[in-house]
């Protein structure tokens, strides 16, 4: 375990009750039934447990992920947030970021998120076309979606984060760009914005297999993320990972974390956590995570973080990033095979323009984020 002072650290807090599952989804989560105040109790059990894997570390962000957190009633969340301060100094100006639904948003909750310390929220949109969110199996539409940022804005919420999805079966560049046009055109700090995804054991992914949906052309989907890049350059986000966008000031400082590198403590089912030296996860079960919390064990599911580990994590995160991989780093932090693996892997895309090394430290440059993931396959250590 890592004894280091002053080190920054963020909270996850996965919540999975779900009104209604969307289609596409494959986070793990239970209906609203089974949510009552025994799951805020474990959470703080957990915690109580847990937090000597990150110790001494300053908490700079907390995220209430899920699922769908918006469905936990205020106290809830103010407990842990409370919680969190037991264990651990919460950084004063820490970003406190909860994930919502649009339609589980009113004024009075909005003002109560803000009354509690939540300074950030994430509003699931997915699209601002009414005939996309029937399709993607959404519990709004979109005068709903509107009307949740504008009331985040009223009670005094000013980092608005929003999520889209491009990529759709039967989208257009046109069906994008009216969804990106109604973004930018709301007072928004923050967008990610993913492209379709078919996980396995999902309802969507079932109706592939039948031959009822058909995936989006690379061509398409392709035009469509060239387009975010256009779109959001002209309206002043920076593209600082391949998914997300934020005006200058408003990066994720949670998200960032993960890409980073920091460490981080996750509570509830399905939770990962980090420590540099190891990662472990809950297990996707209320009732697994319930047991495995009352028995008051060590994790059960964890890896240890070898040297050839931590180099892939190194490329896989940061190269999704506008900051890149310093080659310093590498140099210092790993062994010569390893450094002198990378130089070799590099010398092609480099000579491609696929990567850019600026002041030794290589990027993928955006206009090639779409084939990100091909690029770094090829320079992992395996």
């Amino acid at each position: 375990m890592l004894k280091q002072s002053d080190t920054m650290a963020g909270i996850y807090i996965h919540v999975p009750f779900c009104r209604k599952k969307c289609n596409y989804c494959d986070f793990y989560s239970v209906g609203e039934a089974k949510m009552d105040n025994h799951f805020t109790d474990f959470v703080l059990k957990e915690l109580s447990l847990r937090n000597p894997l990150i110790a001494d570390r300053i908490v700079k962000t907390i995220y209430f992920g899920g699922g769908t957190p918006s469905l936990l009633p205020t106290g809830n969340i103010k407990r842990i947030i409370s919680g969190l301060g037991d264990f651990f100094g919460v950084d004063p100006n820490a970003e406190i970021t909860i994930e919502v639904n649009p339609d589980d948003v009113t004024l009075e909750v909005a003002e109560q998120y803000q009354a509690i310390g939540v300074n950030r929220v994430s509003i699931g949109i997915q699209s601002f076309n009414n005939d996309e969110l029937i399709f993607l199996g959404r519990r709004h539409d979109v005068g709903k979606a509107v009307e949740a940022i504008r009331i985040f804005r009223k009670a005094g919420i000013a980092n608005i984060s929003i999520d889209l999805i491009y990529g759709l079966p039967h989208s257009t560049l046109k069906s994008w760009e009216h969804s990106l046009n109604v973004a930018f055109g709301l007072d928004i700090q923050h967008l990610s914005c993913y492209h379709l995804t078919y996980e396995e054991g999902t309802p969507l992914t079932r109706r592939v297999a039948k031959g009822t949906v058909m995936p989006l052309d690379e061509e398409m989907s392709k035009a469509q993320f060239d387009l975010l890049r256009e779109m959001s350059k002209n309206n002043g986000f920076i593209h600082y990972e391949i998914s997300n966008l934020a005006k200058p000031g408003y990066i994720s400082k949670h998200n960032s974390g993960y890409w980073l590198g920091e460490e981080y403590l996750g509570l509830g089912p399905s939770a990962h956590s980090f420590n540099r030296s190891m990662r472990w996860w809950n297990p996707s079960s209320i009732t697994g995570w319930e047991k495995e919390v009352d028995s008051a064990s060590f994790p059960k599911n964890l890896e240890a973080i070898d040297e050839v580990t931590r180099f892939n994590e190194l490329l896989i995160t940061r190269l999704r990033t506008m900051w890149g991989v310093n080659l310093e780093e590498v140099a210092n932090g790993f062994s010569t095979e390893i450094y002198n693996h990378l130089r070799k892997k590099i010398i092609p895309f480099t000579g491609s323009g696929k990567m850019v090394m600026e002041n030794n430290i290589l990027k993928i440059p955006p206009s090639h984020y779409f084939v990100s993931d091909s690029i770094v396959a090829e320079l992992l250590m395996v």
